[in-house]
This record gives structure tokens, sequence and C-alpha cells, in this order.
């Protein structure tokens, strides 16, 4: 059984995908951008405010699926530069806490409307 999961608390999807799907006891987070969901604009020019942002909107699509940032099993990190790993990692220790999901970071060429950091994640329900 799958579910599509759509929440005003984050960035409305900017193409045809779903903001989330439930399926089973997983949720599976579409990759999320540093955009504010009430505008759809990029939130800042640095690493450390883009990753802030996008962090809240993965926060806010799991809640709305009935989870929680402390079910993530797995994140994957995209980057546009490696030489911002330190600063995103440092953000995502706020949200993250011990027993820390696995991960996977890339540094990409770029990233949809430019932006620093893109995060997807899996998590149970």
């Amino acid at each position: 059984m799958k579910k599509n999961i759509a929440t005003r608390k984050a960035p409305a999807a900017i193409g045809p995908y779903s903001q989330g799907v439930l399926a089973g006891h997983l949720i599976f987070t579409s990759g999320q951008l540093p955009l504010d969901p009430e505008t759809g604009d990029m939130v800042g020019h640095d690493i450390t405010l883009q990753t802030r942002q996008v962090l809240r909107n993965v926060q806010a699509v799991l809640e709305e699926a009935g989870s929680g940032m402390e079910k993530v099993l797995k994140t994957t990190v995209f980057l546009s530069d490696m030489a911002n790993f330190a600063k995103m990692n440092e953000v995502y220790k706020e949200f993250f806490m011990e027993d820390y999901p696995a991960r996977s970071a890339f540094q990409v060429a770029r990233l949809p409307k430019d932006a620093l950091v893109e995060i997807e994640v899996i998590a149970a329900v």
C-alpha cells in the first residue's frame, strides 16, 4: 500500500513528484531544497542557512506522515561543493542526535534552483 504525503509546512513539489511517500512502515522523502514553504524562495546564500532550512523541510514532511527526525534510518546528502561538508555537518548535528542514521554524501555538478544542498531521507513510521 502506498500513500502520498503532502504538507504546506514544506515547499510544494516543483515537478511531477510527491514530497514523500508512505509505504508500509517506511516513509521516503523526496530531496528537499532550501526553499521557504510559504514563499517558495531560496533561503540564504550560505550552506549553514540552507542546510537548516532543508532539514526543517524534511522534518515537516516526516511529521505529516506521523514520523520524526528520531526515526530517520538513512539520509542522502547532495552538495554542490564538498568544501561545504563540515559546515553542513555542524547543522546536521542539530537535527540528529546519538544513534545517527546511516548516511551517504555526494558532490554533484548542480542542484535544482542552484541550491547548495539537497537532502532526502528514509524513516520509520
